[in-house]
């Protein structure tokens, strides 16, 4: 069972899985036509959002963070530990009257669809602001308040609910679930296909630092800050070229074991890092998997870090 070092991390963690299955309920309630013909999808992503989400994951928030907050002085009534608790409840009835009706849904005429859509809508609406909520606000407020000894036994108290549950593989077991969940996603889960084209390809010429992508077969495929100044200058020619190609010839061994070790697994990143021009530079190689865990490449990023050494202390945004 995976261990959490912390109990903010433990819940943030959960929160990524709970809108993993809110993504694939908002898709199916954006075509609820074919969601009333076949809803299985839309019952697996509200039996998982009410048997975690829920169940689970506001269980250990009801049962031990917000009581300990109230312990540590955070008022419940007229607070925010009060309107947590009230957007669970509000939750928690939308999710099981959909859970009850779901089965229904071929039966249902255009109206009866159109409010539970609704019903829906309402909830993906309350929770994702609700995870906002308790990420940036909540849960912040409750790390200053809360010590060392008390966030230890909040992350046993966590692993308890789990255990009980669904025993020593909880954690295992919740992947499988939200993964059952999304299995016939149409869109790809990330979030990737929310961006342009245009605003990728600006995102890659903004980065502060070098990334190159050399593809399955080792050749280089892409390479950001096209036009702009580089460490280690580069032109257009040099798509299309077999990695060794790019590299001295005494490192091209190197560059092959790693590649190597890549692609059977045994290396999870290189790093090394020089002096050059002035400045210390790292450079680091990381293995590209699809979501089936087939080798797609290898991603180089290359940054000067002189600067970044040199930091010390703390600076607040807008100082």
């Amino acid at each position: 069972m995976k261990k959490y070092q912390r109990w903010d991390e433990y819940l943030i963690a959960e929160h990524e899985m709970i809108e993993r299955a809110m993504a694939v309920l908002k898709q199916c309630l954006e075509d609820m036509d074919a969601t009333a013909k076949n809803p299985v999808q839309t019952v697996r992503a509200l039996d998982f959002l009410l048997e975690f989400g829920d169940k689970i994951h506001n269980r250990k928030e009801e049962k031990h963070l917000f009581p300990l907050m109230q312990e540590r002085g955070v008022p419940v009534d007229g607070g925010p530990i009060g309107v947590m608790l009230m957007e669970h409840e509000m939750e928690r009835e939308l999710l099981t009257r959909m859970v009850a009706t779901a089965g229904k849904l071929k039966d249902m005429d255009l109206g009866e669809l159109s409010a539970y859509r609704d019903d829906g809508i309402k909830y993906l609406e309350v929770r994702a602001e609700h995870i906002w909520k308790e990420n940036d606000v909540l849960y912040p407020m409750a790390r200053r308040i809360i010590s060392d000894d008390d966030s230890a036994a909040l992350r046993d108290a966590f692993y308890a609910i789990d255990q009980a549950a669904y025993g020593d593989t909880a954690h295992e077991k919740f992947a499988a679930m939200v993964d059952e969940v999304e299995k016939v996603l149409k869109d790809k889960k990330g979030l990737i296909h929310n961006l342009s084209h245009e605003q990728i390809e600006a995102i890659m010429e903004t980065m502060p630092f070098e990334v190159t992508f050399v593809d399955a077969d080792d050749t280089v495929a892409y390479f950001n800050r096209l036009d702009k100044e580089k460490l280690f200058p580069r032109t257009r020619s040099v798509i299309g070229r077999k990695v060794e190609k790019c590299h001295p010839e005494k490192s091209v061994d190197t560059v092959r074991e790693i590649v190597t070790g890549f692609k059977d697994k045994t290396r999870d990143k290189a790093e090394f890092w020089i002096d050059f021009m002035g400045d210390k530079v790292l450079i680091r190689y990381y293995p590209v998997y699809n979501d089936s865990g087939e080798y797609m490449g290898v991603l180089e990023i290359t940054q000067a870090i002189g600067e970044i050494q040199k930091i010390t202390g703390q600076k607040r945004l807008l100082d």
